[in-house]
């Protein structure tokens, strides 16, 4: 049987997670800002300075705000805006997702999104976990000319999605690919690879890595009080992490 050609992409925050993510043997990095809603457009320093340092794959996402995928055309603006700036800064591929109100690929505002990323690889991110009809929409997805699907398989967690996921991979063939993602880590993804043939994986291998700071006020939340955000500690992606799962994944004898 040939060895499956597996790739690990990872979803940095920062230029540090990203320069993280390769020294760990990931082959690309997603750069996302927001992680907390999901994943929002990096700002042009992030995508600047990555591009720079990053000797592996770069995409960035499109996203202009948190909250569902039906944008208004001042949205729409905005993301082609965002588009062009990651064109000049050099990234390799952009992630989009666009629905209507009914639950379905906006085809119009993904196919103006996609003309303008022409050239760039194109990822529909997790968007498609909302959509109505999973099976419709990766026919819509595929004749939008996308590369890659991020799923989780309609779930909250990629391995609770395995039935899902193993369907889409199988209907999917060689036409798009269908990448796994959230919830992903060492201790799960060879099984992932087994349950649903899927070869290239999305993860975030982060830790908390605690503030400098020594003066701490107590009585103030930059985010007010309903966010729950540890504002004294940084996420980060650690080489050691993405390692680890690279090697659970690769290294695995039923692989």
């Amino acid at each position: 049987m040939m060895k499956k050609d597996y790739k690990l992409e990872i979803c940095a925050n920062s230029v540090t997670s990203c320069l993280e993510a390769e020294k760990g043997g990931a082959y690309r990095v997603e750069l996302c800002a927001g992680i907390p809603e999901g994943g929002t457009t990096p700002s042009y320093g992030e995508m600047v300075l990555a591009r720079k340092l990053l000797h592996i794959k770069l995409n960035v996402i499109i996203r202009p705000r948190g909250g569902d995928f039906l944008y208004s055309d001042l949205e729409q603006r905005i993301m082609l805006e965002d588009i062009r700036m990651a064109r000049s800064v050099g990234v390799d591929g952009v992630v989009i997702g666009s629905l209507t109100a009914e639950g379905e690929v906006d085809m119009t505002r993904n196919r103006e999104l996609i003309e303008e990323a022409e050239g760039m690889s194109v990822t529909f991110h997790r968007a498609f976990d909302m959509c109505r009809d999973p099976f419709e929409s990766l026919e819509r997805i595929v004749e939008l000319g996308c590369d890659r699907i991020l799923t989780s398989g309609g779930q909250p967690m990629a391995e609770q999605g395995v039935p899902l996921l193993r369907q889409l991979v199988e209907r999917a063939g060689h036409r798009i690919i269908i990448m796994p993602g959230s919830g992903v880590n060492a201790s799960n993804i060879a099984h992932l690879a087994l349950e649903t043939g899927a070869e290239e994986f999305h993860l975030s291998a982060r830790e908390q890595k605690q503030s400098g700071m020594i003066y701490r006020n107590p009585n103030v939340k930059m985010g007010g009080e309903r966010i729950v955000i540890d504002e004294y500690a940084i996420p980060v992606t650690r080489a050691g992490i993405v390692r680890q799962t690279l090697i659970a994944l690769t290294n695995n004898p039923k692989q």
